[in-house]
């Protein structure tokens, strides 16, 4: 058994995704999205979200944190931002001493769904159905995050974060 914790990284709405994997089978634990106001400077914003992912990490002492690498579109102040929050996620679990593994939109898509062009109510339909949930996964934010998870567990990441624990017990 693995439990992941999956990231979809955001300064304004960071999503989170925690899936326990046993074999084939994989079950959501939690999901969500940390929120932080507008408003607040950019340090507090960082701040909100280290300190809830540390207990979240705390809480559920995921074996693994999967991140979405960064998509830089053509707005480079929001990518900066979303860069700031993603490495406050991987901080966080270099804190935790939790191993993390980044993957880009379409490494996950192909692994939630067969393709890489996959659209964003595919991607929750499929998270929903892959974690037998009963409903589709909400917000976005969140069911984006346990995607994350999702591909993580479910083969290249597993097996990479397996050699890794091998490596270091060498």
């Amino acid at each position: 058994m693995q439990v992941v914790m999956g990231i979809d990284p955001g300064a304004a709405n960071l999503g989170f995704g925690i899936v326990r994997v046993e074999g084939n089978r994989m079950v959501a634990l939690d999901g969500g999205v940390v929120e932080t106001p507008a408003g607040v400077p950019i340090e507090r914003r960082l701040q909100r979200i280290h300190t809830e992912l540390g207990e979240l990490l705390a809480w559920h002492e995921p074996a693994a944190m999967a991140v979405e690498e960064v998509f830089f579109g053509k707005n480079v102040q929001t990518a900066m931002t979303v860069g700031r929050a993603s490495g406050v996620a991987m901080l966080a679990a270099a804190q935790a001493g939790v191993a993390c593994f980044s993957y880009t939109p379409q490494a996950i898509k192909m692994a939630v769904c067969g393709s890489g062009a996959a659209g964003k109510k595919q991607v929750q339909r499929m998270v929903g159905t892959l974690l037998g949930l009963p409903e589709l996964p909400a917000p976005d934010h969140a069911a984006d995050a346990l995607a994350v998870a999702i591909c993580h567990g479910g083969g290249a990441g597993r097996r990479e974060a397996v050699a890794l624990a091998q490596a270091a017990a060498r």
